[in-house]
C-alpha cells in the first residue's frame, strides 16, 4: 500500500468513526454544531465567514446555523471592531460546556469499538492522534 492509500484510508476510516460515534451517541443536535464549537475553541473568535470556510459550509449556512446556536447560548454573535458589517462568533462558557460534555459521551460510546486493543495498538493510535493533532492544528483560514 503508498502512502497515498494510507492517508485515503485514515480519511475514510475517520469519516467512518464519526458516524458510528453520531449514531450511538443518539445525540440530536446537528454535527455541524460540534464541528463549529470545535473550531471556535481550538481558534478563538472567528468572522462568519472564516468560521464557514474552515467548517466547509456555506455562509449562509453558518449564518442559519450560528442564529440557533446563539439562541441556545452555545456561541455570541457581536460586530467586528474593524467593520462592523461584519459578525463575529465566539463560543461561550455554556457552548464550552456542552461541548466537553458531548465529547465525553462520544469517547464513551467508542470505547467498547477499541476495549480490545493492546497496549502496542494503544501506543499505535496515540502516536497517530499526535501526530494528526499536530499536522492539522495548524490550518489557518486566509485573511
Amino acid at each position: 500500500m503508498t502512502r497515498s492509500e494510507d492517508l485515503q484510508r485514515l480519511v475514510v476510516a475517520a469519516h467512518a468513526l464519526t458516524r458510528i460515534a453520531a449514531l450511538e451517541t443518539r445525540n440530536e443536535a446537528p454535527a455541524a454544531q460540534w464541528r463549529t464549537l470545535t473550531i471556535l475553541r481550538d481558534h478563538g473568535d472567528l468572522r462568519l465567514g472564516e468560521l464557514a470556510t474552515l467548517s466547509r459550509i456555506t455562509q449562509p449556512g453558518m449564518t442559519r446555523l450560528v442564529s440557533t446556536m446563539a439562541e441556545h447560548g452555545l456561541v455570541r454573535k457581536t460586530a467586528d471592531a474593524d467593520d462592523s458589517r461584519v459578525a463575529v462568533v465566539t463560543v461561550t462558557e455554556a457552548g464550552r460546556t456542552a461541548l466537553g460534555a458531548w465529547l465525553t459521551q462520544l469517547t464513551d460510546a467508542l470505547a467498547p469499538h477499541f476495549s480490545d486493543l493492546d497496549d502496542h495498538d494503544w501506543d499505535a493510535i496515540a502516536r497517530t492522534a499526535a501526530i494528526l493533532s499536530a499536522r492539522t492544528g495548524s490550518l489557518e483560514v486566509a485573511r
